[in-house]
């Protein structure tokens, strides 16, 4: 179970992935397209992908797994984070910075979703809609403090405001508006949130397939990191996760969902941020095709342990 959707999803990333190589090599998107491309995926198709996530029909049976999810993911993103920060200890490099935003912030949109459709149906897809809002709420507040770095006092105040204003996070209020409060928007309007929403899996495929064509595979295939980083981000996390949580005592479809998801392969704003700050962006964008591919084998292997 669930096979058939991890199969569908990592071949169409893939493919996607191809038509970014193809637009490269033959100069249809170069450099300044790419970035120009990454500022649409933030700026527009994301946010918009992030307020349609929130808007699903769900019942009383559900509220009390929705709450619950709610402080289970909050439990795993402080777990993984700090888990994370002690597995990667031994590497000092900027190396570091982009596995640990891989560890953390994984693939809940593009790949999480489809295979917990498959697995639990529309309530599966509820709790993931929880997941991803805490990774929205992270990965614009401490996963962008991973690559700008501490702040100084002057500009701090500065900084807070335009992580507050960001798209994203006002998307995610939005969302948690509409959700709670069960607003009732009109049918063209969420058909037209949805198709700009779309479009983000595509613009991430593409802008990781521009970088990914510049990538030397030889460099990389020798660098001991990286074999380290996708061992640590697909079999030692997921491993850790589901133990935690064993402790609990829950088997509930919504921690489930919860280890499911914390064990994506990373986050094409992995990428996406190395490319944005020029951060070992080569090495990102290696890193998230890597452990996409090779989700293929370990997340069938979870799925068989926990379902």
């Amino acid at each position: 179970m669930g096979m058939s959707a991890i199969l569908d999803s990592v071949i169409s990333l893939f493919i996607m992935i191809l038509v970014g190589v193809y637009g490269s090599k033959r100069k249809i998107i170069t450099s300044e397209i790419n970035k120009d491309l990454i500022n649409v995926l933030i700026q527009i198709a994301l946010p918009f992908m992030i307020v349609t996530s929130f808007i699903f029909s769900y019942d009383d049976t559900v509220k009390a797994n929705i709450v619950k999810t709610f402080y289970f993911s909050l439990i795993a993103y402080l777990t993984v984070t700090g888990v994370s920060y002690i597995l990667l200890l031994p590497i000092k490099s900027h190396k570091k910075t982009i596995l640990h935003f891989a560890n953390v912030f994984t693939n809940t949109g593009y790949v999480g979703f489809p295979i917990l459709n498959s697995i639990y149906g529309p309530e599966g897809v509820i709790y993931g809609s929880i997941f991803n809002m805490f990774f929205v709420i992270f990965v614009w507040t401490y996963g962008l403090m991973l690559f700008k770095g501490s702040f100084s006092k002057k500009g701090l105040k500065e900084e807070i405001k335009k992580v507050l204003f960001n798209p994203s996070i006002i998307a995610v209020l939005i969302g948690i508006i509409i959700m709670i409060f069960n607003i009732q928007l009109p049918n063209a309007l969420v058909s037209s949130m949805k198709n700009i929403g779309s479009m983000t899996a595509p613009l991430s495929m593409l802008i990781i397939g521009v970088i990914l064509s510049n990538v030397k595979l030889k460099k990389h295939l020798k660098d001991w990191t990286m074999y380290y980083g996708i061992a640590t981000k697909l079999v030692i996390i997921p491993i850790i996760m589901y133990f935690i949580f064993l402790l609990a005592g829950d088997r509930s479809i919504s921690i489930n969902t919860v280890i499911i998801m914390t064990a994506m392969p990373a986050s094409a704003m992995t990428s996406i941020f190395a490319e944005s700050y020029e951060i070992e962006k080569e090495y990102a964008a290696m890193l998230v095709s890597v452990t996409t591919l090779l989700a293929l084998v370990t997340v069938p292997v979870l799925l068989k342990i926990i379902t």
